[in-house]
């Protein structure tokens, strides 16, 4: 089966590298590929598990014990050799991953793939992603102990690497002809701020500068509205702020730049769709009297999964979870005495200045009535089998000026300057390395303290009782508006003027109503006393979590299942059936009416073998492009309104100037616009199944696990039979859902269940690369397998020993 199974993937590698490929610009040297003695054919084996090992670096033996889904059990006998050995396994799996992410943070994919990858290369370098890895560096530097480790973990990787041969290669390296570079520091340093950009790294100040000089201020807080009427916040609203008693920002009275953006082509936006559930409930609450805690990120379906799951522990703790290839210790899980885990809390810390510079040089730019000197920051570019690029960014006190002539501008004197909290450093691995060693609530908090980015919902249990949740990040303490547009460069009023002090992050701990929960939502309610506006916020799937918690006194491990993988659409739920009270039917044909009675006798679970989703899916999107179409014709740059506000307007609004179709003589309204894509829909769906057959869920979604090359479908997973969309808790949409779904019970020692879509080995010939995704698909989970003692062998199928290479 392996071996077919590679045979196949060459065959549509090929295909793709030939036939589709400019992407990647080249094939690969197919007689090196082809190659029996170093050609994939060799990565047809599983790794070597039960072999003894001599390690480069270790001070002591590492016992590490395999069970049966292939995670690791780790036991070493103190902290150095532990995240060592992590930084070795991680890279005897995940070589492949572990490296291709981090060229991709730092702007270096052009050192592989070639000119095709030089505008993504030019974008991250002028996002100050490798700036900002820098100034995270020098933080992490400043603790000796996380330093230590750090360096440990890069001992780790860089020990597993030196042991290969070119047939040993990741099945990646072979197709793309390159070779492995030894890990450093500074690496994870990127692999963190992969993630700061992924949930950090969005903003939308260009787009609402666009869009209230369109449609001047009423008209914008109408369309983009800082509060929803059902705001049902993380932290909620019975909360006290009175011990807060810090001075708040005054707004100034100077006014935003008036720039229309007419920027062809803003950064790269991240996937609005990345976050999160989480949630614990109280021993009271639970059916065992003891804490009951959830996670489930929210991300890209790749493969090899975003996650690593392993244990790691020493004389002192003992921790199990998911990992992230490239950072040190578990980043959602428990040990023996605590939990945790994270939910994107998507707070604006990424703001633009327009920067006026005082001539072509770009040498002065111009704040508070002042010439200040810029700095210059050369980035070197290396392109495969080209001339290497030197792009050269300004850099102001605000940040870099991604915006300038050089780039996407078209003004010698003005430019965009980002300022960005990822850019600021901090010491966010230390915060993992504590939750690791953590044994109580007072733990959890000071691991906490020193976070900066990107924002996280962090959840708490322990086996003490406690629960507790608090948001945590280094916020800029705004005047009421800032941020949400274009800023003056030169008005030190626009600065940020301070941070929130971390004790006045939004937080709780053992609240009253015996739970705990974040899914993307507003944070906070208007009583908060610090500016927060709505950056994206999530409207549905938190209502859903916190009514189920609302709806009993007690709550056992079946019920957080049902809960994470519960298809209920909301959303759908909240519109469909004023659209069925307010459609004109009349002109419907009788294929038309079968359509429109499939979807009304829907229940509102998006589940695989029903029909109505599928009518929803295509009904919505449609809807929703024609209410915004002026949007579309319009040729500067705006953000369409959220989702819950479009639902809003179409019930509250229906005759708005808005709902009119711009191309169309005729002024509709939002009953035409019901009836006009309800027949585009039921078109759509006759077609698709004459040409597919039934458009039941599973089949019309077609979500698929993906290659992180995404041009390898041989090494990738389509058609997964997953029900849900981004509107519900089981978020799973076509390539995008829960990435790692982990149960915790705080017994002691904590019981815990998990499954993620992937498997635990990079290589695409291993059994282990995908066979989680079918019982991921279905709901089901693993038990993890949380040892205690490393001479027990229940339930382990090869152990391996590492040991000192003297």
């Amino acid at each position: 089966m392996k071996y077919f199974k590679l045979l196949l993937a060459l065959v549509f590698t090929i295909v793709v590298f030939i036939g589709l490929n400019g992407k990647f610009g080249s094939i690969p040297p197919m007689g090196k590929f082809l190659s029996p003695n170093q050609g994939f054919w060799q990565n047809e084996q599983d790794e070597n598990l039960s072999t003894n090992m001599p390690i480069d670096g270790l001070e002591s033996e590492v016992t590490v014990h395999y069970d049966q889904y292939l995670i690791p059990h780790v036991f070493a006998q103190n902290d150095v050799d532990l995240y060592l050995t992590q930084g070795y396994l991680t890279a005897k799996h995940r070589l492949w991953q572990l490296e291709f992410q981090t060229f991709a943070a730092g702007g270096r994919l052009a050192e592989i793939i070639g000119d095709k990858a030089l505008e993504y290369d030019r974008q991250e370098r002028r996002r100050g992603m490798d700036f900002g890895a820098e100034k995270a560096l020098e933080e992490m530097q400043k603790d000796p102990e996380t330093l230590k480790y750090m360096e440990a973990y890069r001992d780790g990787v860089n020990s597993y690497i030196k042991q290969l041969q070119p047939k040993d290669y990741p099945v990646e390296y072979k197709l793309l002809d390159y070779a492995p570079e030894l890990w450093t520091t500074k690496k994870t340093a990127l692999l963190l701020m992969y993630m700061t950009k992924m949930l950090a790294g969005g903003d939308s100040d260009l787009e609402y500068t666009n869009a209230l000089k369109r449609f001047g201020k009423d008209r914008f807080d109408l369309l983009y509205p800082d509060f929803f009427d059902i705001n049902d916040p993380v932290i909620s609203k019975e909360t006290d702020w009175s011990f807060i008693d810090m001075k708040m920002p005054e707004t100034p009275e100077s006014e935003i730049p008036s720039d229309s953006i007419t920027l062809s082509e803003t950064l790269e936006k991240t996937n609005p769709h990345n976050g999160s559930n989480n949630w614990a409930v109280s021993g009271e609450k639970s059916y065992s009297g003891h804490p009951i805690l959830a996670n489930d990120p929210h991300l890209s379906l790749n493969l090899p999964s975003i996650w690593f799951v392993m244990q790691l522990a020493t004389p002192e703790h003992n921790s199990f979870g998911a990992t992230l290839p490239g950072a040190l210790g578990i980043i959602s899980g428990f040990n023996n005495h605590i939990a945790w885990g994270e939910t994107n809390a998507t707070r604006d810390v990424l703001d633009w200045y327009k920067i006026e510079f005082k001539d072509t040089t770009r040498k002065e730019y111009k704040h508070d009535g002042q010439w200040k000197k810029t700095t210059q920051r050369i980035e070197e570019i290396k392109i495969r089998n080209g001339k290497t690029l030197y792009d050269t960014i300004i850099y102001t006190h605000h940040g870099p000026v991604t915006y300038d002539h050089n780039f996407k501008g078209d003004n010698p004197k003005a430019g965009y300057a980002m300022q960005w909290v990822g850019h600021m450093g901090g010491n966010n691995q230390r915060t993992f390395l504590k939750f690791n060693e953590g044994k109580n609530y007072d733990d959890y908090l000071n691991a906490l303290k020193g976070y900066t980015a990107p924002a996280q919902n962090f959840v708490f249990a322990s086996t003490q009782g406690d629960i507790a949740l608090w948001i945590q990040g280094k916020f800029p303490n705004k005047w009421e508006g800032q941020g949400k547009f274009l800023l003056d460069g030169s008005n030190p009023q626009h600065d940020w003027q301070n941070f929130i002090p971390q004790a006045f992050n939004a937080h709780t701990k053992n609240p009253e109503r015996g739970f705990v929960s974040s899914a993307n939502q507003h944070p906070v309610d208007e009583s908060y006393p610090f500016y927060v506006f709505n950056d994206g916020y999530e409207t549905y799937r938190n209502r859903t979590i916190n009514d189920f918690f609302r709806s009993k006194d007690k709550f056992d491990i079946q019920d957080f299942k049902n809960l994470q993988n519960n298809n209920y659409n909301l959303k759908a739920s909240e519109l469909l059936p004023y659209v069925f009270a307010n459609m004109d039917t009349s002109s419907l044909n009788t294929e038309e009416m079968d359509i429109l009675n499939t979807i009304k006798m829907w229940d509102f679970y998006s589940e695989i073998d029903q029909l109505a989703p599928s009518i929803w899916e295509s009904w919505w999107t449609k809807l929703s492009e024609i209410i915004w179409d002026e949007y579309d014709a319009d040729p500067l740059v705006m953000d369409k309104p959220f989702t819950y506000q479009t639902i809003e307007m179409l019930k509250n609004q229906p005759e708005d100037e808005l709902m009119d179709i711009v191309s169309t003589p005729e002024k509709e309204t939002a009953k035409d616009l019901f009836l006009i894509t309800f027949k585009e829909t039921a078109k759509e769906l006759v077609e698709w199944k004459a040409a597919h057959g039934d458009y039941n869920w599973s089949a019309y979604k077609a979500t698929f696990v993906g290659h992180l090359l995404q041009a390898l479908p041989a090494f990738s997973r389509f058609d997964v039979p997953i029900g849900g969309d981004y509107n519900t808790v089981n978020a799973a949409s076509k390539n995008h859902g829960p990435s790692w779904r982990m149960i915790v019970e705080m017994t002691s020692p904590p019981i815990g269940y998990g499954i993620y879509p992937g498997g635990q080995s990079g290589n695409p010939g291993s059994k282990y690369y995908d066979n989680f995704i079918d019982q991921w698909a279905a709901g089901d989970y693993i038990s993890l397998l949380f040892m205690q003692d490393q001479d027990a062998k229940k339930d382990i199928m090869a152990t391996q020993t590492l040991i000192p290479n003297r």
